[in-house]
């Protein structure tokens, strides 16, 4: 701090008449302090209390003395009205207020003016007067002020860019404007809006996971849905096309149903051969066909007798007969066994060769269901025909076609169509599965062929209203491996089939009730048992799987549409396992959960 007698700046006199320094001849200007700042109110009162206030008058030439100002005019040249708080408008549109300080007062301020050098004197050494000393006394208040003072000028700029703005398109449409690219508006985002809100999804509780993941079940395919509503309750890989055993039957008989009508029977005849004394015997594809004599019956019970046929025969033939043709040109008789099949299920009585032309769906014993199959049906037939009529010898049978408007000798039919459906499945006969399948390819306008089915098939299912995405028909029974229907789809066919519009009520009828009836009469036992005679389903069996599907009536009241596979190294718990999860849908109804 300097003190105010330093050598470097000599003292002036003070004149005792007006109490004013008076000023020294010659100052070079280098060395006469710079003036100071006119002070404002708050500045004066601040420098005042702090001892600190500067001189304000500014130092006049050196040639010219100031001149003496009366006091009052003195007084009115510092003394100015107090200024009004000073309010800041930040761009975030709040306010911030300022308050000035209160107005000196007039005789302390004319005594300040008036005693410049004792002001200065009474400053403390080495102090820095003016707008410094405000600061370093009220920095947050100086510092508010600094931004309030730039909220304000932000605020300014942006009201004066958009006169400018404003300004600028208006120009731009008068007369001799500059061309320049108009803005083009930014559009708002849309979002998307659903035309019509969901209705409110039930919330299922009922849980299945622990019987769906039993190990026994192998891998697990399942669908399940509400026959009445078609919502599905519960799906394990439903969508993905699989084997379905016998299952497939349900869909042979549904496309039967539609090609063929419940009331369809099939014929076979016989017909005067080209010379005297010869006959054609014609297949039409007909398994059921019994050699059994008068008054026995085989496994399809009422089914056409090949004695009534050569008794017609006889009675119409204008010569005894002595030879036999046998027609099995229906369609190609050595189109008769899949590959995909394996040939231990002829020997083990499952599966016969699919001829035109054959008896008792060439059983050995045509009583027994699971018998033995021939491996020569047509001439079994022949052999069959030929006791009837009493012709003996090996040498008057043979294979041909029957003669262009050869004379008609005799028929026999058939059992309808839906008492045939009614027969295969609560048995799951693979006989009635075949003959039926081809029976509807040769009606649907194909030759019969088992490589028909795969678009023989579909094709009559879709007149149900079902979607045959993904289905692929090998056979007639299910028998084959390469068969592969969804799980979903089956579903939905029983859907259709419980609601028993065109025919399908026919189907329903002949499923096996748990229980009771057909392949499930001996199933739901112990714990499963309360599931008895509310499950209407067909069964499937291959060395690869078990399946089961149909339609449940759950305990609640809901009737439900499923289809389960199970796929894989079966056991003798797989189907067990497979009661145990129907049975655990039969108890949750609607409330079944897919969790």
């Amino acid at each position: 701090m300097s003190d105010p007698k330093d050598p470097q700046l000599p003292q002036p006199p003070i004149d005792p008449q007006s109490a004013a320094p008076a000023q020294p001849p010659t100052v070079p200007p280098a060395t006469v302090s710079p003036p100071s700042v006119p002070l404002t109110r708050r500045e004066a009162r601040e420098l005042e209390q702090s001892g600190q206030l500067p001189v304000t008058a500014s130092v006049p030439p050196a040639a010219e003395p100031p001149a003496a100002v009366p006091p009052a005019a003195e007084a009115r040249a510092i003394v100015t009205p107090a200024p009004e708080p000073t309010v800041l408008l930040p761009a975030s549109g709040t306010a911030l207020f300022f308050p000035s300080p209160p107005p000196e007062q007039p005789t302390q301020l004319l005594a300040t003016a008036a005693a410049p050098e004792a002001s200065a004197a009474a400053a403390p050494p080495g102090s820095r007067g003016g707008i410094f000393a405000l600061i370093a006394k009220h920095p947050n208040a100086w510092l508010f002020s600094a931004l309030g003072v730039v909220f304000a000028l932000l605020a300014t700029g942006s009201v004066l860019t958009g006169m400018a703005v404003g300004s600028g398109s208006a120009d731009a449409s008068a007369p001799g404007a500059a061309a320049g690219p108009s803005a083009t508006p930014t559009p708002t985002p849309t979002r998307d809006v659903p035309a019509a809100i969901a209705a409110a999804t039930r919330l299922r509780t009922c849980s299945v996971v622990a019987p769906a993941t039993d190990p026994n079940l192998l891998t697990f395919q399942a669908s399940v849905i509400n026959a009445t509503t078609g919502e599905v309750l519960f799906d394990r890989g439903g969508a993905t096309p699989s084997r379905t055993a016998s299952v497939l039957k349900t869909l042979t008989a549904a496309a039967a149903l539609n090609v063929l009508g419940p009331d369809y029977r099939i014929s076979t005849k016989v017909y005067a051969g080209a010379t005297p004394g010869t006959v054609v015997l014609v297949g039409g594809g007909d398994p059921t066909l019994s050699a059994l004599p008068q008054g026995q019956e085989s496994v399809y019970r009422g089914a056409a007798k090949l004695s009534d046929l050569a008794a017609q025969a006889q009675a119409k033939s204008a010569v005894p007969i002595t030879d036999i043709v046998l027609d099995s040109s229906f369609w190609d008789p050595n189109d008769n066994w899949d590959p995909s099949w394996e040939r231990s299920e002829q020997s083990e009585g499952y599966q016969p060769e699919v001829t035109a032309l054959t008896v008792d769906g060439g059983r050995a014993d045509p009583r027994k269901q699971d018998s033995p199959r021939s491996s020569e049906p047509i001439a079994d037939a022949g052999t069959a025909f030929a006791a009837d009529l009493g012709v003996s010898g090996a040498e008057h049978i043979t294979t041909g076609t029957v003669p262009a408007g050869a004379t008609l000798l005799g028929e026999v039919t058939s059992r309808p169509v839906s008492e045939l459906v009614a027969y295969m499945l609560p048995v799951s006969d693979n006989t009635l599965g075949e003959y039926l399948a081809r029976q509807t390819s040769k009606v649907a306008g194909n030759d019969g062929s088992s490589a028909s089915l795969a678009q023989v098939i579909p094709a009559a299912l879709t007149k149900y209203g079902l979607t045959t995405t993904g289905v692929v028909i090998r056979d007639g029974s299910g028998l084959s491996n390469d068969n592969a229907v969804p799980a979903a789809f089956v579903a939905q066919l029983m859907a259709k089939v419980s609601a028993g519009q065109q025919n399908l009520n026919i189907i329903y009828d002949a499923l096996p009730i748990a229980g009771k009836t057909g392949t499930l009469a001996s199933r739901f036992t112990g714990a499963n048992a309360v599931a008895r005679g509310a499950v209407n389903a067909k069964t499937g069996w291959i060395k690869t799987e078990y399946a089961l599907a149909g339609v449940v009536h759950a305990t609640d009241g809901t009737t439900l549409a499923f289809a389960f596979y199970a796929l894989g190294a079966i056991n003798n718990r797989t189907i067990p396992a497979l009661d145990t999860i129907t049975t655990a849908v039969f108890k949750c109804g609607n409330n079944l959960s897919n969790n």
